[in-house]
């Protein structure tokens, strides 16, 4: 399952990525300074979109690097532009599709502390139940949520991304 969910985090960071893309057609439809979004929420004790792209980067990185019993890389959450946010994004794919099934062997019985926990622990089963996978989607709805509600003509499918339907 960890393996799974991995490949799914790594599909819809770039369909993260191609719903930015579209808000960078619609700001020069639009003649507006794109990067304005990045400062954009739904209410005032959200997230802006910025912190939601890197938490949704952080929780996919961390997932990966917890589950495999590696040192996640570090960022630093620095990014204030949409060329920015696409370059994390970028950077984030990128280390997902360096990990393979055999990576995540045992995650179920890994303990994983996250800083946040205050010496508190999770099995990796949980951490990936619990946390990662709840998270993850919070923070990618977030974003998407935002991009839509400034105008962005995104919708279910740019969400979800190519669909292997079958004949």
């Amino acid at each position: 399952m960890s393996a799974q969910a991995i490949i799914q985090f790594r599909k819809m960071l770039e369909n993260l990525d191609n719903c930015l893309a579209k808000a960078e057609s619609h700001a020069t439809a639009k003649k507006f300074d794109v990067n304005v979004l990045a400062s954009y929420r739904l209410a005032p004790d959200m997230f802006p979109l910025v912190k939601q792209i890197q938490s949704c980067c952080d929780t996919a990185k961390f997932a990966a690097a917890y589950l495999s019993q590696q040192t996640p890389p570090k960022h630093e959450d620095n990014e204030t532009t949409f060329a920015d946010l696409r370059a994390r994004i970028a950077k984030v794919v990128g280390y997902l599709s360096g990990f393979q099934a055999g990576d995540f062997a045992g995650y179920a019985s890994v303990k994983v502390s996250p800083n946040w926990a205050q010496g508190k622990w999770l099995t990796g089963d949980e951490y990936l139940e619990e946390v990662a996978i709840p998270n993850f989607y919070f923070h990618v709805m977030a974003s998407y949520a935002i991009l839509r509600h400034a105008g962005v003509d995104v919708g279910k499918m740019d969400y979800l991304g190519t669909v292997n339907m079958k004949d």
